[in-house]
């Protein structure tokens, strides 16, 4: 007997430090069980390593050359050139009966980065929404900044890419933190707590199921760290 989805039921998951290519596998397994899973997920995820992680549809001739961190991951989400430092890194996706996934590409990247702006005004750091795109690193999602991108004090500190299929909505955002003495678990839970006021969000924390670790270490080893997916283009 299966049990009903409760009405504005979030699940999210603090998966931890993950290599680049599971990082990548996890989020698009997620992506691909919203169909079976049909609630919204919130996921909290670190790095085992520096690395960077690219565009699904840049080149890997010019990204190579921005930037010294290895290894390089393509996203399954578009967007430019991310350094996987010192970040904190999150996810969000959307089964296609959320309201969410009605948005357009502009709206929900707008929305998200609203949800950002109160999580870190919990906190007592004021930030805005970019009201202009300015460009000074083509192909780096950090060098400048785009139109609602989230800004401290005129600087880029947040940026997000996304990814529309059948079976959901992905967003994949990082946060370059500002330097201000916030504590990444109080971020998260500020995030989570904006959520539920701005959304009515009811949180339910994932446990992964087989099925889902299943795919996401077969994405892992036959898609992300395979170098004719990440230098295919």
């Amino acid at each position: 007997m299966e049990v009903p989805v409760a009405q504005n039921e979030w699940l999210f998951l603090d998966s931890g430090p993950g290599n680049p290519a599971y990082n990548m596998a996890l989020d698009e397994a997620l992506l691909e069980a919203m169909p079976r899973l049909e609630r919204p997920v919130l996921r909290f995820y670190g790095w085992t390593e520096p690395a960077a992680s690219f565009g699904y549809f840049q080149k890997w001739a010019e990204v190579e050359r921005l930037t010294p961190l290895r290894p390089l991951v393509r996203r399954p989400t578009a967007g430019g050139l991310v350094p996987h430092d010192a970040d904190w890194t999150y996810s969000l996706a959307f089964p296609v009966s959320a309201p969410w996934y009605s948005l357009t590409a502009q709206e929900s990247y707008r929305r998200v980065h609203e949800s950002l702006q109160s999580a870190f005004a919990r906190l007592g750091a004021p930030t805005e929404l970019a009201p202009i795109s300015l460009q000074l690193g083509p192909g780096q999602c950090f060098a400048g900044y785009e139109c609602a991108d989230l800004l401290w004090r005129g600087r880029k500190i947040a940026g997000a890419a996304q990814r529309r299929r059948k079976d959901g909505l992905l967003i994949q955002g990082s946060i370059q933190p500002p330097p201000l003495a916030l504590e990444k678990r109080a971020w998260q839970q500020a995030l989570r707590e904006t959520t539920r006021l701005s959304e009515g969000a009811s949180w339910v924390q994932l446990m992964l199921d087989a099925q889902i670790r299943s795919r996401a270490d077969t994405l892992s080893i036959e898609k992300y760290s395979q170098p004719s997916f990440n230098q295919k283009r």
